[in-house]
């Protein structure tokens, strides 16, 4: 019976740390206020970056009821919402709490999806995200 407790407790500390799930209030909201879905559009692209039930801060801010936004491009699946958000061309950062952005994008279609962050870059609880919009870039 003792070499199970104690193989217990030596698993529960050797079990790697969680990051605890940041709340969002309820009725939290994050949008794309332009371009429109279905915009016909040329490069650069500016998109603008809406928020209501909630304040922008820098990540790293250790602020209730705050993040900073990615936008996700061209994803068919969203991203892990327990982990940190990737950091490529697909999962673009806005960790400075930029609400806008200029983005060289090639001509085609492409989608656009914002999903707000934390401080620690981790989807909050429930995930504060947009509608996914598609966009047409000549």
């Amino acid at each position: 019976m003792r070499m199970v407790k104690s193989l217990g407790a030596a698993a529960l500390f050797t079990l790697p740390l969680m990051a605890q799930a940041t709340t969002a209030p309820d009725g939290a909201s994050t949008q794309i206020l332009s371009p429109m879905d279905g915009a016909t559009v040329s490069s650069p692209v500016v998109i603008q970056f809406g928020l209501s039930g909630m304040g922008v801060a820098p990540a790293g801010t250790d602020r209730d009821n705050t993040g900073h936004h990615h936008l996700l491009i061209n994803l068919d699946e969203l991203p892990p919402m327990d982990q940190p958000v990737a950091s490529d061309d697909q999962h673009r950062h806005f960790g400075g709490g930029q609400t806008q952005v200029s983005l060289d994008l090639p001509p085609g279609e492409h989608t656009l999806q914002l999903l707000l962050g934390d401080k620690d870059h981790i989807p909050h609880t429930p995930p504060v995200m947009s509608d996914k919009i598609t966009i047409t870039v000549e």
